[in-house]
């Protein structure tokens, strides 16, 4: 898992290598201070040395204060540049794969968990990653060189504080192996707090259409709550490894001034040595302080790894193994050869069960059914939105995982029943369907859809900008827009999911009307609930209980069909 995380500091791994190398010089500087200072009190102060000596070691301290802060100062800066690099390649390399996620891998994860981990995740593993690159040479360098020059210094009075270090490990040992499926509880609650935000954000309109905003603020207090309980219950075990430390640290301190100041004025122990002597000791228990706090960031930002890790590794079961990079598709026939889909991927808990038709390129095809007949669910299986679970789909007289999904996915245009329109100007929206569309060619995707009277009569015409989800446009606008995308591909299989629901009968039939115009050679498939979207289609799909019930023009339906017929005629009762 940390390889695999890791590799992805990539070009910033030089900031990363010297970070750990400038920090061990700053350590160095600190380490020697103590011995010159113990050298300017006891030669320059209590000896012979005299102002001179005294005046010459405290040059000498200043000028490697100097160098330390140097040190430390090309430390923050490149291990700032190493975390923030490292931080912005893993966002990348996340948000990578999550693009290319299928339909069945993103229904794995709820979009309020990928937010998380590609935020609050990232961050914590971050601060992880730039603790360890500044601390774990730090740390170490300072705890062996300070141990080696108190030893030095006094062997006898150094056994105080080799007493402390396994009391210090066992602590942080017991801390650790206690810590961790906390904080991945807490994050967990976090994905539910920002899931119910997403919700009530995205449903803002009908929130307050139903005046449920003391309701959505009490769910929001509850979620809010569960994660403040969690993250104390998590942080109130963390936090014991400070007045650990600080125990220790004094309790170190209190034994050294005892015995130390005995064998002083014994005349065992020189004054300046005590002094050194006790700098080291400070630097040995601040050395295992940042130890600890290394562990205990890499036990926070573990749960964070794994999440991402879980993110990184996901198998994405929609891929390009075995498709034919140069085949494209040729024209737009479709047939389904006992076709069976599950979401669940079992055999036993078919959505879409032994599916044939074949349809012909150029033709109309409705497809109607009643809710839940698995309309939307048949179609997304054309572009490979779903992988089959048994049977084939054959487009253009191939199979659909014969072509690579770019080649596949380029000549189908859906307009799904959820209308998705992004920020930014409509016609930036609208160039989704054709990058290097001429402007001519967008108004005319937008006449066919009925579009271009409307957007018109706002005061920048094209260059409107829209707000995030085209919140600043109706629904029937809104949905004739991302119909004038889809014409802006020129596919060979265009997918109408009952996209003209939010419109009037009058405009409906003149999108169809101009579909059939524009669109000659190419395949329309219209899913619709009214029965006058599909009335002058070639022929008419009925799908019932996942399955299907007839396919044939809607003339011989009327005659033959039952549940076309009942359709009709409650459609068509006092019109």
């Amino acid at each position: 898992m940390y390889k695999r995380i890791l590799s992805c500091v990539g070009e910033y791994k030089k900031y990363a290598i010297l970070t750990p190398l400038v920090m061990v010089g700053e350590v160095m500087m600190e380490i020697l201070i103590p011995f010159v200072m113990a050298n300017m009190i006891d030669k320059g102060i209590l000896g012979e040395g005299g102002v001179s000596y005294i005046v010459k070691m405290g040059a000498l301290m200043v000028a490697m204060a100097l160098i330390s802060l140097n040190f430390g100062r090309m430390g923050a800066k490149y291990g700032a540049k190493a975390g923030m690099g490292f931080a912005k390649n893993l966002r990348k390399t996340m948000f990578d794969k999550v693009q290319d996620f299928s339909f069945s891998n993103v229904d794995k994860f709820s979009t309020s968990s990928l937010v998380t981990r590609l935020t609050t995740d990232v961050t914590n593993t971050q601060n992880a990653f730039m603790m360890v690159i500044r601390m774990a040479a730090r740390a170490p360098v300072m705890l062996i060189g300070a141990t080696v020059m108190a030893v030095l210094i006094n062997r006898s009075l150094s056994v105080v504080f080799l007493i402390a270090i396994p009391v210090l490990g066992v602590a942080l040992g017991l801390i650790m192996s206690k810590a961790h499926p906390r904080f991945v509880k807490m994050l967990n609650l976090y994905d539910r707090m920002n899931n119910d935000v997403q919700e009530n954000l995205t449903g803002i309109r009908v929130v307050k259409a139903f005046v449920r905003e003391p309701q959505e603020t009490k769910k929001f207090e509850a979620s809010a709550d569960a994660v403040r309980k969690a993250q104390i219950f998590a942080e109130k075990l963390i936090i014991l490894n400070g007045p650990v430390m600080q125990f220790s640290m004094y309790g170190c301190m209190i034994a050294i001034l005892w015995f130390g100041g005995k064998m002083v004025i014994a005349g065992n122990f020189e004054l300046g040595q005590l002094s050194s002597f006790i700098n080291y000791i400070g630097q040995i228990l601040m050395s295992l302080m940042m130890i600890s706090m290394i562990f205990i960031m890499v036990i926070i930002s573990r749960a964070s790894m794994t999440r991402i890790y879980e993110i990184l590794e996901e198998k994405i079961d929609l891929s390009d193994e075995g498709a034919d990079s140069k085949q494209k598709v040729e024209d737009g026939s479709i047939e389904f050869r006992k076709v069976a889909f599950s979401y669940a991927k079992d055999k036993e808990n078919l959505t879409l069960s032994d599916i044939n038709f074949t349809i012909k390129p150029g033709e109309t095809i409705g497809i109607i059914g009643g809710t839940g007949s698995s309309k939307t669910t048949l179609v997304q299986l054309i572009p490979r939105l779903y992988d089959v679970l048994e049977g084939e789909i054959i487009v253009g007289g191939h199979d659909v995982r014969e072509y690579t999904l770019e080649h596949l996915r380029s000549e189908v245009a859906m307009v799904l029943q959820k209308n998705v329109l992004f920020s930014g100007s409509i016609i930036d929206n609208l160039r989704w369907g054709k990058k290097e569309a001429t402007r001519e060619e967008v108004e005319e995707a937008c006449k066919a859809a009925q579009a271009h009277d409307f957007i018109m009569s706002f005061p920048d015409g094209y260059e409107t900008e829209l707000g995030q989800g085209g919140v600043n446009v109706s629904g029937g606008q809104k949905q004739r827009l991302c119909i004038a995308r889809a014409l802006l591909k020129k596919p060979r299989i265009i997918i109408l999911d009952d996209s003209t629901s939010a419109v009037d009968t009058a405009t409906d039939k003149k999108i169809r009307e101009a579909l059939k115009e524009k669109l000659s050679g190419t395949t329309t498939i219209i899913i619709a609930q009214r029965i006058s979207s599909v009335s002058d289609a070639d022929r008419v799909l009925v799908l019932e209980d996942g399955g299907v019930d007839a396919f044939d023009t809607p003339a011989a339906l009327m005659e033959n069909n039952e549940i076309y017929k009942e359709v009709y005629e409650s459609q068509q009762k006092g019109a």
